[in-house]
């Protein structure tokens, strides 16, 4: 805006620093007004609030846009010039964010209906599934393999146990574990049991 234009509104808009409510404008200048408000002040105002408000863009327009409206009805008291109303533009739109954070402390942000809500049961289900999945799997392995993983997961014998039952070396037990643990995660990845 240059200087003429400039003196022109201050001599439109001129009035005391806190105005009160005045008349309303005429559509003309209604348009006019909130131009001008928000090409001086608008960028200032919404750096402003998007930065109290956490970088919410879309709340912090609205607060500007809120702020335009509480100018345009104090009518023609207020000065569109930086000294006459800036400061208080960001005095309206300080105490607006901070009602802000008063309303959002006071409420839940999302309330959901309890139909929407799931609440998890702990009834067995997944582990029985999860069970029958395994079992499934096991039997695409060898016998071999299944022996081993019986032995040393499911009755819980060391590696030295399940050596002297099956007569093998301990080291050909631990080999035998880790390759029939391989197959079977394999089996239960290709299942959509492992990722």
């Amino acid at each position: 805006m240059n200087t003429q234009q400039s003196s022109v509104l201050t001599a439109e808009h001129a009035g005391p620093a806190f105005p009160g409510p005045a008349a309303p404008r005429a559509a003309a200048d209604t348009d006019q007004f909130v131009r001008e408000l928000y090409a001086e002040h608008g960028t200032a105002l919404l750096a402003y609030a998007a930065r109290r408000l956490g970088n919410d863009l879309h709340r912090a327009q609205d607060l500007v846009q809120e702020t335009a409206v509480r100018a345009w009805r104090h009518g023609p008291a207020l000065t569109l010039s930086a000294d006459g109303i800036r400061p208080w533009l960001f005095r309206v739109l300080r105490n607006l964010v901070i009602d802000e954070h008063r309303a959002r402390a006071a409420r839940p942000d999302v309330l959901h209906e309890l139909d929407d809500v799931v609440v998890p049961v702990a009834d067995g289900t997944d582990r029985a599934l999860t069970a029958q999945v395994v079992r499934e799997a096991l039997t695409e392995l060898t016998v071999q393999q299944r022996e081993i993983l019986h032995l040393t997961y499911f009755r819980g014998l060391s590696v030295n146990q399940v050596s002297e039952c099956l007569g093998i070396p301990p080291g050909t037990v631990k080999s035998r574990t880790y390759y029939a643990m391989r197959a079977l995660q394999r089996t239960l990845t290709a299942r959509g049991i492992l990722g």
